[in-house]
């Protein structure tokens, strides 16, 4: 087979969920397939994550923004390859494509009722052109990948997609997450004082910042230890913006806010953190409960959408509208121990469910079916 694998974002320095998801499932693929050919198709940028092999190319397309490369650049290079597939794997593709079509459609959050507008422009902008294009691509393509049981179902109802064209495959997790001793060198970058809880957010509403920082507020009037918190990927102006909204000005010294946390650094920061805490409003998979468990950290996450399907039922849920449960939860684990051993040896069992060679394999035999349709 020759195989175009669009992976536009893998290159840039500050990677996001699903450029991760791309770049690890293609560096799978390297490992175990040797006899098709492949044609990674990305964008210009710093971080040259992923390396020429004999049967792997990469093709360079630079484009002004990210429509018109998806639009425009993708589809005459495409034209030129003649691949027997294309595979987009960040929700949205071409309207106009000669060959084949694979998506990995992540979620369909920007085609649901909104909680909130996004702070941010881009993604602001992007909501709009996923909710054009999705709709649109959806019937043309051959087979639809998402990343849970709960994100199919999910998708099958609100498109009206036959079952036949959807498949789940879950993500994995990279294996530098693991337990690991201590690395001061890492943590004193971002935290002076462990233990503490760590949360990883962004201006999207879905990751429910607002109720976190309460619930830190809750927890801090009632905990003995009073642990400091460590927000990933948060700048001190949008924090302060929440702290002022919900007169929460009291806790700031206690929170710490390094900005953009380096994937090279998570693992050292899971590791040294007391908690993860991921109470998100709306998830299709959650690759960041892997990786705490996996560092051997206990989880607090939202009882909705995917979570509870990727963290299991022995995970910490909670309801990711109240406060009050997240706070309880993060105390509960203060102050029981036998419970917090309990969460560590759980997560660790749970995490062995979960590679990306697995799914590497699975995607094969994906692009395998869709090839042989064609023929």
């Amino acid at each position: 087979m020759r195989i175009a694998i669009e992976a536009q974002r893998i290159f840039r320095p500050h990677k996001h969920g699903m450029d991760f998801v791309a770049l690890e499932i293609i560096r799978e693929l390297q490992k175990i397939d040797r006899d098709n050919e492949y044609y990674i198709i990305v964008s210009p940028d710093t971080d040259r994550c992923l390396q020429e092999s004999k049967n792997f190319h990469i093709i360079e397309l630079k484009y002004p923004t990210y429509p018109l490369w998806e639009q425009i650049a993708l589809p005459r290079t495409i034209k030129g390859l003649k691949p027997d597939l294309l595979h987009c794997t960040s929700n949205t593709a071409p309207l106009y494509c000669d060959v084949p079509l694979v998506l990995t459609l992540h979620d369909i959050i920007y085609l649901e009722k909104r909680q909130s507008f996004n702070k941010s422009l881009y993604q602001e902008m992007g909501w709009y052109y996923r909710r054009f294009i999705v709709p649109r691509i959806l019937p043309k393509c051959k087979k639809i990948i998402t990343v849970s049981n709960f994100e199919k179902d999910r998708i099958a109802k609100s498109m009206h997609l036959p079952d036949d064209r959807l498949v789940a495959v879950y993500n994995g997790y990279n294996t530098h997450f693991c337990v690991q001793p201590k690395d001061w060198q890492t943590i004193d970058k971002y935290i002076e004082h462990t233990p503490y809880l760590f949360f990883l957010g962004n201006t999207d509403p879905k990751k429910n910042t607002n109720r976190v920082l309460r619930a830190y507020d809750i927890y801090l009037k009632h905990s003995t230890q009073k642990l400091p918190m460590l927000i990933a990927d948060l700048d001190e102006t949008y924090i302060d913006s929440i702290l002022k909204r919900e007169n929460l000005q009291s806790i700031k010294p206690n929170l710490r806010f390094p900005g953009y946390v380096s994937n090279n650094d998570l693992a050292a920061l899971y590791s040294a953190a007391f908690a993860f805490l991921y109470p998100s409003i709306r998830e299709s998979f959650g690759i960041p409960m892997l990786e705490a468990m996996a560092c051997g950290t206990p989880l607090i996450a939202g009882n909705t959408s995917a979570m509870p399907e990727i963290a299991g039922e022995g995970a910490i849920l909670v309801d990711p509208f109240s406060e009050r449960s997240i706070a309880e939860k993060i105390l509960q684990l203060e102050s029981d121990e036998q419970l917090y051993k309990a969460q560590v040896a759980y997560g660790l069992e749970r995490v062995k469910l979960f590679s990306w060679q697995r799914s590497a394999k699975t995607l094969l035999k994906i692009y395998e079916e869709v090839s042989g349709n064609n023929k």
